[in-house]
């Protein structure tokens, strides 16, 4: 299974790249995990934030596919414990599809994201910066890799 992390913006600090880079890294093959990034569409006072939204949720959704699962990251989501979260990777794994998860921008997610999505994630009642989600998502994605397989890594 691939999962393709699918998020709007683009030119993160070098901080935000290592942190994604090194747990994308640890992942095994079975379960890779690769980062499409989508430009943030222009906002300006003339601009109204819909359209905007709307231009990069249509995007997003070009780059997920026909035949992938889609969870949108959403706060309304379902906030899962890492063993929860190692018990949707291992039904993803079963499920034979590959994954797109989608992190929407400073406005969102588009409602065209959320409707196709099969599944909203929240990773936290709190609102967290973009860049920091991206390196968040990968660590707990291979936290929850780890569970499942016997690694040591996770020790709760």
């Amino acid at each position: 299974m691939e999962i393709n992390l699918i998020a709007v913006g683009t030119r993160m600090p070098a901080w935000v790249e290592e942190g994604y880079r090194e747990y994308a890294r640890r992942m095994p093959r079975e379960c890779s995990l690769a980062l499409t990034e989508i430009p943030l569409a222009q906002r300006s006072k003339s601009t109204p934030v819909a359209r905007a939204m709307a231009s990069e949720g249509q995007r997003m959704l070009d780059a997920v596919g026909a035949d992938r699962r889609v969870i949108a990251l959403d706060v309304k989501g379902a906030g899962w414990s890492t063993e929860e979260l190692a018990a949707q990777l291992q039904a993803w794994l079963q499920d034979g599809r590959n994954l797109a998860l989608l992190v929407g921008g400073p406005d969102g997610l588009a409602p065209a994201c959320l409707a196709r999505a099969e599944q909203r994630w929240s990773l936290s009642p709190l609102t967290l910066p973009h860049p920091l989600v991206r390196v968040l998502l990968a660590e707990q994605l291979y936290r929850a890799w780890t569970v499942n397989s016997g690694h040591p890594y996770h020790r709760a």
